[in-house]
């Protein structure tokens, strides 16, 4: 429920997001249904239970309304389900356009490999560890955005699900693992986690001791994603100006790098008993 002006149906957009369009179509809707039921905004916003800025702003596309929105506006303009199926055409749109692209490229991705050096992958991340991590963030970000952060990448999860399932490696510092963000008990369900990943067929998780005395990613993170059809995208924060990448050289010169991270680290067996080590002393 609204209270006091705040607007909690809907997310803020950005202005150059290229799900524009898909919003600015649903707004649209929302007012000529409104008008149909003779409603003003004052009035649906009182009975949809938000404020009429928010109303003003959703017709005009520059708020993305959330799920939950749209499910009352269905019941007050008894739209006979056709507010609701909007739902499906803001699935998307709901998440950073930098989650949407993550979303698409692991949802083609045959095979992903990744080193994390600061936090654990989002791939690998419960839910309330995510919220910690983006609780952190400085400057803060609102709470609507942290939820819309954390909400995009629990979406992400899905790849887990995925059939044919991808190839999935990750190499983790010792340190992602040993920092409590969030808590003792976030970070012991965060090992747990791992643990339960750890044990699929077609996922391989693996430690770099901090004690390691050659190191290959000194450089930072590594992520390299892979397609069916021969193609790939990398990303390194501190390599290629922090852009993904698809160059074959570009690529090779991640593949390499990511190929000695995982042969300097511990072996995913290894691995598995070093992080149930942990979890023990955590």
């Amino acid at each position: 429920m609204n209270v006091d002006g705040v607007e909690d149906g809907g997310w803020e957009l950005d202005p150059d997001d290229d799900a524009q369009a898909a919003v600015e179509a649903v707004g649209r809707q929302l007012k000529l249904w409104r008008e149909a039921a003779g409603l003003r905004p004052a009035e649906f916003g009182a009975a949809v239970g938000y404020g009429e800025n928010l109303i003003y702003k959703i017709e005009r596309g520059v708020r993305i309304p959330r799920p939950e929105f749209l499910d009352k506006a269905e019941e007050v303009l008894d739209a006979g389900g056709k507010i609701a199926a909007m739902k499906k055409d803001l699935e998307q749109a709901r998440y950073p356009k930098k989650v949407r692209d993550l979303t698409r490229w692991e949802a083609e991705t045959v095979e992903l490999g990744a080193y994390g050096s600061h936090n654990l992958h989002g791939l690998l991340q419960t839910e309330e560890y995510a919220r910690a991590l983006f609780d952190m963030r400085r400057p803060a970000w609102t709470q609507d955005e942290v939820d819309r952060q954390v909400s995009g990448r629990m979406t992400r999860g899905s790849i887990f699900d995925r059939s044919p399932a991808p190839a999935l490696t990750f190499v983790q510092e010792e340190v992602t693992l040993r920092r409590p963000l969030g808590g003792r008990m976030v970070l012991r369900r965060q090992l747990e986690r791992l643990l339960e990943v750890g044990q699929l067929r077609n996922v391989e998780i693996q430690v770099m001791p901090t004690n390691c005395e050659d190191h290959a990613g000194m450089g930072g993170e590594i992520e390299v994603l892979k397609f069916g059809d021969g193609t790939a995208v990398g990303h390194s924060p501190s390599h290629f100006g922090s852009r993904p990448i698809s160059h074959p050289k570009q690529i090779r010169v991640l593949e390499l790098r990511y190929g000695i991270i995982r042969a300097q680290a511990l072996t995913p067996r290894e691995s598995l008993a070093f992080i149930e080590k942990v979890l023990g002393e955590t």
